[in-house]
């Protein structure tokens, strides 16, 4: 049994079990377990498809066993999005491909999904989703600041992006175009056209929001989070055109919802002094609570709130138990 990989024992192990339903099945990794536990509810299934499947939940579990441990030195980023998929699993190798992303940790989540975090630049991404989640997707929007616009753009399109915008030079002095990625996220892909390529305050991968009547959203940030605006441009309609807000180490972008820029409900998970507090102050400021605050085993203690305008705002305070 020690020469065969872990798709072959549960290849042989799944065909003894179709092919009789007593049938003696061969000894098998102890991982395999619950894998082969899954074949004996679903044997009834059409053999190729539900091979397919048990293939792609071992895959996506190995990928996990393979994944190095967490970094215990990560320095935590106030503000992280986080990319909740169903096609986790894919969008995780596009980010490493198109993108050069590096991931830091991979494991299940107690929703049977895939949670992973990558790194691009200075940034971190949390990704989500894929397996046996069954959660609703947020694909998101995200600035990301490249040396080479044009490079990352073909790139992109290489690894299975479509575009949105070709690489133009625009008058507010950014180079920029635009791709949705195979999970539906969209990159806006950008360099500074003049001083270092990633603006002053900024990070490689910034949260871009579209919300619908942006003051107000700037004015919740404000309230439950303690963010501090940074810049405010308006539109001729008196609309926010453009603005930045600061949390903690981190600022979030915005545009008012426009022609195709519409309302992307996005995750984000939020690092705090007090998660207590802030689970408070987000209430009050017109959060909606999902979960109200509670240690978790991976060191944080979590809650999470429901934003007016569709957000889900996990809120953290690492406590390292």
């Amino acid at each position: 049994m020690g020469k065969r990989s872990l798709v072959d024992q549960l290849n042989q192990a799944v065909e003894a079990m179709l092919a009789r339903r007593e049938a003696v099945v061969p000894p098998i990794d102890p991982n395999l377990e619950p894998l082969l536990s899954i074949a004996a509810e679903l044997r009834n299934l059409p053999s190729q498809k539900f091979k397919q499947r048990l293939r792609k939940e071992l895959q996506e579990r190995r990928n996990v066993m393979q994944t190095s441990e967490k970094s215990k030195t990560e320095v935590l980023q106030s503000v992280t999005p986080y990319l909740c998929v169903n096609e986790a699993g894919e969008l995780i190798d596009f980010t490493k491909v198109a993108f050069g992303a590096k991931e830091l940790f991979r494991t299940i989540g107690s929703a049977g999904g895939i949670h992973a975090e990558v790194r691009i630049g200075d940034s971190k991404i949390m990704i989500g989703g894929g397996g046996a989640w069954r959660g609703t997707p947020t694909p998101t929007a995200l600035h990301f600041f490249v040396e080479d616009t044009d490079a990352i753009y073909q790139r992109a399109l290489e690894a299975g992006a479509t575009s949105i915008a070709e690489p133009s030079d625009q008058p507010y002095g950014e180079r920029v175009c635009g791709v949705t990625d195979p999970a539906g996220n969209q990159w806006y892909i950008a360099r500074s056209l003049e001083g270092p390529y990633v603006p002053e305050g900024l990070r490689n991968v910034n949260l871009y929001f579209h919300p619908i009547n942006a003051s107000q959203f700037i004015d919740f940030l404000s309230r439950a989070f303690g963010s501090v605006e940074v810049a405010r441009y308006a539109a001729p309609d008196g609309t926010v055109a453009h603005a930045k807000v600061r949390i903690g180490d981190s600022v979030i972008e915005m545009g008012e919802a426009h022609g195709p820029y519409q309302p992307m409900p996005t995750t984000i998970y939020l690092y705090t002094d007090n998660v207590d507090a802030s689970y408070v102050r987000a209430l009050q400021a017109g959060g909606v609570s999902v979960s109200e605050p509670a240690d978790q085993p991976y060191g944080d203690r979590v809650a999470a709130v429901s934003d007016p305008f569709g957000n889900t705002w996990y809120i953290a305070t690492h406590i390292k138990l």
